[in-house]
Parts: structure tokens; C-alpha cells; sequence
């Protein structure tokens, strides 16, 4: 699963993609949502809880996450504490709701590497830009 979450603005409009492959590389599912005004670490952390929920509607058990904040990456295996009032009550809803599958990894990709999830994230932002 690949996640991906910015703000323009950073506060400002913010968006979070995810696309999520089976192990034949086939698209089980994308999302690209505008989250409203947050941070681009708020969103990050958003993206994954987003995927989260929906690997788990898809019955997923074994999930491997591939982001390019290496920030998110570290406090979500546990080298970094969370130390911002605003991400604590996502990173433990991310722990919370990792409890419902059998194996969950976090790593870092190279920005070029997650660019389908970069790609999601701006079509969530934009498509609320033209509704308003």
C-alpha cells in the first residue's frame, strides 16, 4: 500500500492518496480525499489511517506500507516518539486499527517512488478546488 497525504500551505487545503496492489501487482483499491485544512505530517498520518480502513473492508491480513515521509516511517516502528499534540491521537488510531490484521510494516520509498500516491493526493485537493 502506498500512502501519500500534503497540504498546500502546510496548514493549508490538504489531500491524502493511497493505492493498495495484491502480491500480482493488480489495483485492489485507491483513495484520494480532500481532508480540509491540516499539516502536511497531519495528512500523512491521515493517508495511512484511510488505507487502513479500507484494507480492512477488502479483508487484507498482511499489509506493507510504503510512504515517503521518513518521519511518519520512523514513529510508526517506533524510533521516534510522537511528540506533536496534533499527530498522538492519529498515531494511536493507526495502532489501533493495525491491531486488525495479522502483520503491519512501514517503510520508506524515495518520492519518486510513490508518485501514484502523490497523484491521488493533488486530484483529492483539486476536486474539492472545483467544487468551491
Amino acid at each position: 500500500i502506498y500512502t501519500d497525504g500534503g497540504a498546500r500551505g502546510n496548514p493549508g487545503p490538504a489531500g491524502v492518496g493511497a493505492v493498495a496492489y495484491d502480491e500480482q501487482g493488480k489495483v485492489v483499491f485507491e483513495v484520494s480525499e480532500y481532508i480540509g485544512e491540516t499539516t502536511n505530517n497531519q495528512a500523512e498520518y491521515k493517508a495511512v489511517v484511510r488505507a487502513l480502513e479500507e484494507a480492512k473492508k477488502y479483508g487484507g491480513k498482511e499489509l506493507s506500507f510504503c510512504l515517503d515521509s521518513e518521519l511518519i516511517v520512523k514513529q510508526l516502528n517506533g524510533e521516534y516518539k510522537v511528540k506533536n499534540k496534533g499527530l498522538q491521537p492519529l498515531f494511536v488510531n493507526i495502532h489501533n486499527l493495525g491491531l486488525n490484521f495479522s502483520k503491519v510494516e512501514y517503510r520508506h520509498v524515495r518520492r519518486e517512488n510513490n508518485k501514484e500516491a502523490d497523484r491521488l493526493v493533488n486530484e483529492g485537493i483539486d476536486k474539492k478546488n472545483s467544487k468551491s
